[in-house]
C-alpha cells in the first residue's frame, strides 16, 4: 500500500507541491469478475495544494485494465486515463464530508485513491470490441466468432395455455373490433 507523507508539507495558502510517485495497484474485483491493472505499479503525478482551510489533491496517470468483455466473456483491455482531484479539510472541527477518507495520520493513501478512481473511470460496459455480439441466449455460443440464429424459439412452458388459447383464436378467424 503506497502512502504519501503531508506532515512534511509547508506550503502556504496558494502553494503547490508536485511529485513524482510510483504508486502500487491492487486488482479490481467487478460483479464476482476479476480485473488486472498494468502496470502493477504505475508512475503517477500528485499535486498538493494548499487552500485556505485544507488540501487540494490531484492525482493523474494511465492504466490498462484487463479482465473479461461483459457481453462474451473473451479478454477485454480497457485504456484508461486517471485524471481526479480530492479536497481534505485541514481544520479539526470542519464539516465530515470535507474530510477526505483517503487522509488518516497525516497520510495520503494513494493505493487505496488510484484503485477507487480506475473504479469509477471504467466504462459501461467493459468490451473486447465496440460492436461485440455477445453470446447466444439460445446455445451460448460466442456471436462474434460464429454468428447465427435460431430457427425456432423455445418456448416457456409457462405460456403454454396462452399459445394455445392464441392458435385458437387465430384460428376462429376472430379480429379485434376497430379502434377508435
Amino acid at each position: 500500500m503506497t502512502r504519501f507523507p503531508l506532515r512534511s508539507l509547508r506550503l502556504l495558502p496558494g502553494e503547490e507541491h508536485t511529485a513524482r510517485v510510483e504508486v502500487e495497484l491492487e486488482p479490481l474485483d467487478l460483479g464476482g469478475q476479476a480485473y488486472s491493472l498494468s502496470p502493477h505499479v504505475v508512475e503517477t503525478e500528485l499535486a498538493v495544494q494548499r487552500a485556505t482551510s485544507g488540501l487540494v489533491f490531484r492525482l493523474r496517470f494511465a492504466v490498462d485494465v484487463h479482465g473479461p468483455c461483459m457481453r462474451c466473456l473473451d479478454d477485454a483491455v480497457a485504456h484508461l486515463p486517471v485524471d481526479v482531484l480530492e479536497y481534505h479539510d485541514a481544520e479539526a472541527g470542519g464539516d465530515e464530508e470535507l474530510r477526505s477518507d483517503y487522509v488518516a495520520d497525516d497520510q495520503l493513501a494513494l493505493s487505496a485513491w488510484a484503485r477507487d478512481s480506475v473504479a469509477l473511470a471504467l466504462p459501461d460496459p467493459i468490451l473486447c470490441r465496440p460492436d461485440c455480439a455477445g453470446l447466444c441466449p439460445a446455445c451460448g455460443k460466442n456471436l462474434n466468432v460464429e454468428p447465427h440464429i435460431h430457427e425456432e424459439a423455445a418456448t416457456d412452458p409457462r405460456w403454454a395455455a396462452l399459445d394455445a388459447l392464441a392458435r385458437e383464436v387465430r384460428d376462429d378467424g376472430y379480429s379485434p373490433p376497430p379502434s377508435s
